[in-house]
């Protein structure tokens, strides 16, 4: 997958046509993964660059601030040299203003385009517990399964919460645990009775399905997609 860095805006020359081209050829690599519904990581780096111009745009913050954190004192340096050269030629501010806006429009057309994807799948996805859920429902398992396979993958999920600023963010971390064939014999509650006499690691898990009758890229969009669906589902239902 083609990337770019996090001041590839400002790296080598700015030049308008150059910029274009690179963030283009970027964009058209994105678009093939998004025509074949695969979403991550494409989606997620896309407003990664989204986030990082939009910002340096509104606030115009040094672009040291841009860069990664741990640079040494020689490249410091430069990026400050850069930043001033910037900043005294008109010219080149005005040039880099234009790379800027052109490149927020392009990635905001194929942002959308991303989150339509996404919330098709989403929209397709059913989400109801398995038995009894416990009190704390912020670590259990997690049944996924599609309308094409003939499996029920089975992933242990932890979810966690953190506050930023005067708001609650919450994250999920899954780790797949085991794949069982769809039969009668396998039932969701017999998957769930077998993981408690195998697991003793998790006592009282909450456990949870994830069905669609859809077929889609299991790591690149289903999982990524049903895992963000989970903690709004469980967010939702604990309010």
């Amino acid at each position: 997958m083609k990337t770019l860095s996090e001041t590839w805006f400002v790296d080598g020359n700015i030049d308008f046509e150059l910029k274009k081209y690179k963030l283009l050829a970027y964009l058209q690599e994105i678009n093939l993964f998004f025509h074949e519904h695969k979403l991550y990581p494409q989606l997620s780096d896309i407003i990664f660059h989204y986030n990082n111009l939009r910002e340096f745009k509104e606030n115009k913050q040094l672009l040291q601030q841009l860069f990664p954190k741990q640079l040494s004192q020689v490249n410091m340096e430069q990026i400050r040299l850069i930043y001033e050269k910037i900043v005294a030629d008109d010219e080149l501010m005005q040039e880099l203003e234009n790379i800027i806006l052109y490149a927020l429009q392009k990635m905001n057309h194929t942002i959308r385009q991303g989150t339509e994807i996404y919330e098709f799948v989403a929209d397709k996805l059913s989400i109801f517990p398995i038995g009894i859920i416990p009190l704390d429902c912020l670590e259990g398992y997690m049944f996924l399964s599609d309308g094409y396979c003939q499996d029920t993958k089975v992933y242990q999920y932890q979810i966690s919460i953190f506050e930023r600023h005067d708001e609650k963010y919450r994250g999920i971390h899954t780790s797949y645990v085991v794949t069982y064939q769809r039969n009668f014999v396998n039932t969701y509650e017999s998957i769930k009775s077998e993981l408690l006499r195998q697991r003793k690691i998790l006592p009282n898990p909450a456990v949870y399905s994830i069905e669609t009758d859809l077929s889609f890229p299991l790591e690149e969009t289903l999982l990524p997609v049903a895992k963000r669906s989970l903690v709004k589902y469980i967010a939702k239902n604990a309010a």
